[in-house]
This record gives structure tokens, C-alpha cells and sequence, in this order.
């Protein structure tokens, strides 16, 4: 009996025991089942989102096609003054919802080469970005003597930047001639400068040297003449600053290359750190882009470039092609490169065909596409030019 009960004592602790382990055993399984379980459903879900990202990002690219986005022009949003050549016109909204566009302007009467002697920012509003605009002033009027931008204020691209407006453009100076040539002492002098108001009625508070100077380096690629800038604020609040530059390196007055610099800073007014790459440029082409528009819309950068030879986007005659990059300093031509070619449709059904149909800005809502202005040159001849705003469609 004694043997009996010890056995049965002893017997009883291994079979505890053998329950627990295989207790454990099961319930580590099922730890390993469900951590299993919890991973693949995790890569799932990231395969997905992941997936949901890149179809989105390629909606996204497909949504940029600008030439299906470009609508029929009505008549009101033409910008013509029989006085003046127009060129360039830049808008932006205000608070209230007027509609603010500064665009160059010079004396008919002088010739269309005038531009780089005796062109002044003027202003216009409107009540709908396509107009019609009815003349208000002149925003920026050249400032004479010694400044910088003394005789002769261009190419506008209007901002608005946590509450202010920035009024980015190209100033010169020289003798003031208008001459049948281009006035290469006043193109050789052109500067970038800003200037900055808070409200786009103004005024507008000017700086006394230029925004981007030439770099006084012999070899620079803007030793020469910097103008025509474009700016954007990138998502990480960097903002990026692409400018037309020309250097020493070709036989003088006319010097080249022509090509575009980028610059970044911190804030609006700068300082601005050059960087050194040329942009837009094409092996053996001299002076393939010209008058980027460039601009953000949260997940990457766009730029709509002159594209002087159709080389870019493939058409082979001068029009407008579409640049993309995720930083906004490298770029690379876009998917559907194609913007704009010389000819728009009026929305009484008509069409027409233009010598020049360039320097484009946007007028963007809510960081969306929504107008395309551009400075149009009907004929050959240069007996007149004015701006045309043409809108865009999202379908």
C-alpha cells in the first residue's frame, strides 16, 4: 500500500507537469500564430497604403495633362491697351476677392525693343481672375538715378506668403534710349529684385540692391545679367528661386550662355544661396528654355517652361512644356510634356495662331491650376502684344 501511495505520488507531479507544458506549448503556438497573423496582416496593409500612394501619385500625373486642361478663351479675358505694349501678367487675390494683375508695360510709340529701356510694372483689377481688368496704376514705376532698377521695371510674378504680398521682378539701368536694337547696355544691367506690401494695392516697400546680383566671378554663369525670376515655398518652407542667367563666356555684348540658376532660402526676402547647375538645358542648344513659371502643390514641384525649339516636349516648334521635380532644384521633363502651342481657341468657336504666345504664369486655388496667363505677340511684325488669360479645366 505503501509502495502503491509513494508510485501514485510520484506519478501524479510528471502528469501536472506534462498538462503545463503542453498548456505552454499550445498557448506559445497560438502567441506565435497570432504575432504571425498581426505581421502579414501589417505588410498588407503597408503593401496597400503603399499602393494607394502610388496609384494616387499616378492620378496625380495624369491629372497634370496641361493640354487637355486648356478651355476655350472669352473675349473679356484678353488685356489690350492700343497705347501700350503688354507683356506678362502675374494675378493674385485678395482677401476681399479682387482680382490684383501686375503686367509690363511700355509706349507703343517706341517700338517693341523698348521693353528694356522704358518698361514699368503696372497694376489692373477685376472682380473673376479672367477679367475684364480695368487699369488702376503703376505699381512699380522706375526709380531713375543710380538705383538699380532706375530706368526700367519687367517681367512681374506677384505672391502671397503668410499675410504679405512679394512682388518679384527684373530691373535695370543705363542711358534710357530706346533704340531699334535692343539696348544692350540696359539688358547687360539687368537685376532681380522684390518688393513687398500687405495688401497688392500697395504700396510696396522696394530694397536698394537687387535680390539675386550678378556673381562677380570670372567664368560665372551669371557674370553677365541675372532677370526674369520664379519662385516657389516648397512643403518644408525652403523656398526656391529659378532665375535666367547669362554669362561671360560668349563674344560680348550679347554674351551666353543662356541659362537658369536656382537659389534657395529660408525666407522670401532672402538671402538667397545660389546654386550652380543650369537648369532646362539641351546638349548643343544655346537657348532651349526660357520664362519658367514654377510652383508647388505640396507633393512635388512643376514648372512650365518656354520651350524656344519644341525640343522638350516634342513638337518641334515653340511652345510650352511641362518640367517636374520632387525638390524643385533637379528636374526632369514631365510625363505628358506638352502645354501650350501657339494657338488658342475663342469661345465663339474661332481660332487663332499667334507669333508669340509666352511668359507664363498660373493663378492657382487652393494650390490648383485654375488660369494660365500669357503674353501674346499676334504677328511677325511686333507692331503689338498684349496678355491673354486662359482658363483651365480639371477633368
Amino acid at each position: 500500500m505503501n509502495h502503491g501511495g509513494t508510485g501514485e505520488t510520484l506519478r501524479k507531479p510528471t502528469t501536472v507537469r506534462s498538462a503545463v507544458l503542453a498548456h505552454s506549448l499550445v498557448t506559445s503556438e497560438a502567441k506565435l500564430q497570432t504575432q504571425f497573423t498581426i505581421t502579414f496582416l501589417s505588410a498588407v496593409l503597408v503593401f496597400h497604403l503603399l499602393g494607394v500612394a502610388h496609384s494616387q501619385d499616378n492620378r496625380h500625373q495624369e491629372a497634370l495633362d496641361f493640354q487637355a486642361m486648356i478651355q476655350a478663351v472669352p473675349e473679356t479675358a484678353k488685356f489690350v491697351d492700343e497705347r501700350f505694349y503688354i507683356w506678362g501678367g502675374s494675378m493674385v487675390r485678395d482677401t476681399e476677392g479682387t482680382c490684383h494683375l501686375f503686367y509690363s508695360r511700355w509706349p507703343r510709340a517706341l517700338g517693341h525693343n523698348a521693353w528694356v529701356t522704358h518698361s514699368e510694372i503696372a497694376h489692373a483689377t477685376a472682380k473673376h481672375p479672367l477679367g475684364p481688368y480695368t487699369h488702376v496704376g503703376v505699381a512699380l514705376e522706375p526709380r531713375q538715378g543710380s538705383y538699380w532698377d532706375g530706368n526700367c521695371t519687367h517681367n512681374p510674378t506677384v505672391h502671397q506668403y503668410d499675410g504679405r504680398y512679394y512682388l518679384y521682378y527684373m530691373g535695370n539701368f543705363g542711358d534710357g534710349k530706346a533704340t531699334k536694337k535692343l539696348n544692350m547696355t540696359h539688358r547687360n544691367n539687368q537685376r532681380i529684385g522684390v518688393a513687398v506690401a500687405d495688401s497688392p494695392a500697395g504700396p510696396w516697400t522696394r530694397f536698394d540692391a537687387p535680390l539675386i546680383d550678378v556673381t562677380a566671378k570670372p567664368g560665372a554663369h551669371d557674370e553677365l545679367m541675372t532677370s526674369n525670376p520664379s519662385i516657389l515655398r516648397r512643403s518644408d518652407g525652403i523656398y526656391v528661386l529659378i532665375y535666367k542667367a547669362v554669362s561671360t563666356k560668349g563674344k560680348l555684348p550679347f554674351g551666353g550662355p543662356v541659362v537658369h540658376l536656382a537659389a534657395t532660402s529660408k525666407s522670401p526676402t532672402g538671402p538667397f544661396t545660389k546654386l550652380n547647375t543650369p537648369l532646362f538645358t539641351v546638349p548643343g542648344a544655346k537657348f532651349a528654355a526660357e520664362d519658367p513659371y514654377i510652383w508647388s502643390d505640396g507633393n512635388q514641384c512643376w514648372a512650365i517652361v518656354n520651350d524656344h525649339k519644341g525640343i522638350f516636349n516634342r513638337t518641334g516648334k515653340d511652345s510650352l512644356a511641362l518640367f517636374s521635380s520632387t525638390n524643385g532644384l533637379d528636374w526632369n521633363v514631365a510625363e505628358r510634356p506638352i502645354v501650350l502651342q501657339r494657338q488658342l481657341r475663342w469661345t465663339d468657336g474661332s481660332e487663332q495662331s499667334f507669333h508669340r504666345l509666352e511668359r507664363p504664369q498660373l493663378w492657382l486655388q487652393d494650390g490648383v491650376p485654375k488660369v494660365l496667363f500669357c503674353a501674346a505677340e499676334p504677328t511677325k511684325d511686333k507692331g503689338h502684344s498684349f496678355n491673354v488669360h486662359i482658363p483651365l479645366s480639371q477633368e
